[in-house]
């Protein structure tokens, strides 16, 4: 019995010939044809191809927050220019823990630290790597796949990614220090002050994480705007803003350095989180006609700032050389003022005043360092960064 024989070219282009009609033949051609194609579907692939070809160019002023009808794939003419700059300026900011000498931290902590000092330290971490993989998640599921231009997405595509690095940066910490591994990760289960600020940012980002939520209904729409806001405005402008600064208390004081230099480059990629943020919720706002219940923005802060306060009580105690949890407190009320002024809303906590005036400066790269113990990176894009 002899096997069957594989069709040469020139058998399958004899059907293809038959089947198709000259003036797309060629079309059909230029866009590839692979011969495991049936005949059957020739016609039906040409007609796609000819619709292919007939697309009207996308059209900026039709691209839309969410909710929008253009190609998805097509990155330019933006609509939003000013995403792309963000993505532009989120990778001048790039580095990775290992880069960064964590020497002097593992000598300091077992050797300098007092007990408070490291209650404060290890409660920081422990929130902190939590949170990180909340956000990570927050944007990945909840946010970016109901973006409908691809120059939102982008952004957010880099702020996935440096989620997962945040979260890679406070376990390297951890690790290098020595701490027990599974005992800080697993605070955020026992201990109710750092579980507090976890539920409820579950609580309000739990039903737009579903992929199933309709963002053409109305109370849909309204509800993913809250969420954006408490997720851009509180969660990483306030909670993560706010939740640094201990550490960089410990570091000005020279002590918990190169932790404390951690955090300056994840500061850096916070503000850029919020800032993006709070810019799609401003301009969601407008496509769509919504104005947010002042009642509802109001116990947003409110219920934030109970949990900012049970969190600070608790990691503060004792306080610290040159911190305590009433300056934590009020740093986060100036801080969440300045977040409403950006949205143009009321302030929430009016007449707060910044507690931390030398705070713009300890968090920032621009310090004096020795050369030798820097990094090539610092002088080529850490500091190329405006802020």
């Amino acid at each position: 019995m002899k096997s069957p024989q594989t069709p040469t070219l020139s058998q399958w282009d004899d059907p293809l010939r038959q089947a198709v009609p000259a003036a797309n033949r060629s079309l059909f051609m230029q866009h590839g044809y692979a011969p495991e194609l049936h005949q059957a579907q020739v016609p039906d692939v040409c007609h796609a191809l000819e619709l292919v070809q007939n697309l009207p160019p996308v059209n900026p002023n039709d691209k839309r927050i969410v909710n929008g009808n253009t190609d998805i794939n097509q990155l330019a003419p933006f609509k939003y220019p000013w995403a792309w700059e963000f993505f532009l300026n989120g990778n001048k900011n790039h580095w990775t823990p290992l880069d960064i000498n964590m020497a002097q931290d593992v000598h300091d902590y077992h050797h300098k630290l007092t007990t408070e000092e490291k209650h404060v330290y290890e409660n920081v971490l422990a929130y902190l790597t939590t949170s990180d993989i909340l956000a990570m998640r927050n944007i990945g599921l909840a946010v970016m796949e109901k973006m409908s231009a691809p120059e939102l997405q982008i952004y957010q595509a880099r702020q996935v990614y440096e989620e997962a690095l945040h979260t890679w940066t406070y376990q390297h910490c951890i690790e290098t220090i020595g701490l027990d591994q599974s005992e800080i990760y697993n605070r955020y289960r026992v201990v109710p002050a750092i579980y507090g600020k976890i539920r409820m940012a579950n609580q309000r980002l739990e039903r737009v994480m579903r992929a199933d939520f309709d963002l053409r209904n109305r109370d849909n729409l309204e509800e993913f705007a809250m969420s954006y806001l408490f997720f851009a405005a509180v969660f990483e402008g306030c909670w993560f803003y706010n939740g640094f600064n201990p550490i960089f208390a410990l570091q000005r004081r020279g002590l918990m350095k190169g932790t404390g230099e951690q955090l300056q480059y994840i500061l850096r990629d916070e503000a850029l989180h919020s800032a993006f943020g709070m810019k799609v919720v401003e301009q969601l706002l407008i496509e769509e006609k919504l104005v947010l219940d002042p009642k509802r923005v109001q116990e947003m802060w409110d219920e934030s700032e109970a949990a900012e306060h049970a969190y600070a009580k608790y990691i503060l105690a004792d306080p610290i050389l040159g911190y305590s949890a009433d300056d934590h407190i009020g740093q986060f009320h100036f801080v969440a003022n300045r977040r409403s002024r950006q949205m143009k809303m009321p302030e929430p906590f009016p007449g707060a005043k910044e507690r931390l005036d030398w705070l713009s400066e300890q968090a920032s790269l621009r310090k004096e360092k020795n050369f030798f113990e820097t990094r090539v990176t610092e002088y080529q894009t850490g500091v190329s960064l405006s802020w």
